[in-house]
């Protein structure tokens, strides 16, 4: 075992926290748009809806830039009500993710234990490269990571093999000396595994068993993944 990668939202940064980093962009537009009136939270579901079901159709295809697609579903829902989305609504969207972002309790300790081990510790999220930096800068991790892949970076998004192998590639690992924690069954560990890494699955509440089967390991906070490495590591010594 060599490296370990995470994906970044749901893994690394809690949902919660970017719900309300969204409702928080949501309501800056709405500010700007001198729309008030209109009730942010309703508003803001309708974008996580419009968001969610553009993202979805990405997956496993080429890469189109994010802020492209998110300022689609603003607009969407812009036209709905009647007002206009600021030009700047990209630079709106980093901001608030750089306010609110909210790390998992336990992924710095974990970051450092597995580093502390001697491994490479990466990420491979499907994300434009501006966002992704502003917002490990603004939670103060950027400098933790070895490697940062991005479907940017790579041409496509999980689950295409592309994010995966780029990342190894510049590990300088094999997909055998490599494991990827993830919060999506279908993206993380499927993509995972189809190149021949080991999986995690990040499941705080137990909300994906129908889908455990796709990962190696299922873990309900981001600490267990230290003990999973140990494990593993201890398994290939014993083998030598």
């Amino acid at each position: 075992m060599k490296a370990v990668f995470f994906d970044f939202v749901g893994t690394l940064i809690t949902k919660a926290g970017e719900n309300v980093t969204h409702q928080n962009i949501v309501r800056e537009v709405l500010r700007r748009a001198g729309r008030e009136d209109l009730d942010y939270v309703k508003v803001w579901e309708e974008y996580e809806n419009e968001s969610s079901r553009l993202f979805k159709e990405l997956a496993g295809k080429p890469y189109v830039k994010i802020r492209d697609v998110d300022t689609e579903a603003m607009n969407m829902v812009a036209e709905r009500h009647g007002f206009s989305v600021p030009e700047d609504f990209w630079e709106i969207s980093i901001a608030m993710h750089e306010r609110f972002g909210e790390l998992f309790p336990d992924a710095v300790d974990t970051i450092k234990a597995l580093k502390a081990l001697g491994l490479h510790v990466g990420i491979i999220t499907d994300s434009d490269n501006d966002y992704i930096e502003a917002h490990l800068r603004a939670l103060g991790i950027y400098d933790l990571f070895d490697s940062i892949t991005t479907s940017e970076d790579a041409g496509f998004y999980k689950p295409h093999e592309r994010p995966f192998l780029l990342a190894l590639e510049r590990a300088g690992v094999e997909p055998e000396e490599a494991i990827y924690v993830g919060d999506n069954p279908a993206k993380d560990c499927v993509g995972a595994k189809n190149i021949g890494m080991m999986s995690v699955l990040l499941d705080p509440n137990a909300q994906k068993r129908d889908l455990w089967g796709n990962c190696d390991f299922v873990v309900s906070k981001l600490s267990e993944v230290v003990e999973i490495v140990k494990g593993l590591m201890e398994s290939e010594s014993s083998r030598q």
